[in-house]
């Protein structure tokens, strides 16, 4: 596995991914990049499409990925965060939507679960899904950080500010 650190204005981004595309995005621990697992490689080279595109996101200058992903879950899970990359740019959805949108209307529950599972944030843009009633519920890089991803895609705020 292959991975590199990415300087963002939310913090050190860790990046990781194999042959078959990128498999982890995790957000910094206390204002540091998050640890790897001990076999990983440091290889700027081999994820560069992703540090590229990433940055040009965090700019304002990216709406959409177009990178090879290889999350790992379930076969739900991945049909939930499958759903995810569906949800337009500067857009939310509920739990209750995703849910309905997989065929499981009933299973909002596994469907926030899934969420939080999320190995690929922001690529995968579990930040876009908010609670049923427009509140902002659990993140695993934070409330903050969710709130301004959401105000970076809508415009009203820059990540530098």
């Amino acid at each position: 596995m292959n991975y590199t650190i990415l300087e963002t204005p939310i913090g050190p981004l860790l990046i990781a991914g194999d042959e078959n595309g990128i498999t982890e995005i995790r957000f910094p621990e206390n204002g540091k990049a998050a640890k790897t697992e001990p076999e990983w490689i440091e290889n700027a080279d081999a994820l560069a499409d992703a540090r590229a595109q990433l940055s040009e996101y965090f700019a304002g200058e990216r709406s959409s990925f177009d990178l090879s992903l290889n999350p790992s879950g379930t076969e739900f899970q991945r049909r939930v965060l499958d759903e995810l990359t569906r949800i337009p740019y500067g857009q939310t959805a509920s739990y209750s939507d995703i849910a309905e949108r997989v065929g499981r209307p009933a299973a909002v529950r596994a469907v926030g679960a899934a969420n939080g599972r999320n190995p690929i944030p922001i690529v995968i843009p579990c930040h876009r899904v908010i609670g049923k009633s427009g509140k902002l519920t659990g993140f695993a890089g934070g409330l903050d950080m969710k709130r301004r991803l959401l105000e970076l895609e809508s415009g009203t705020r820059s990540l530098f500010d």
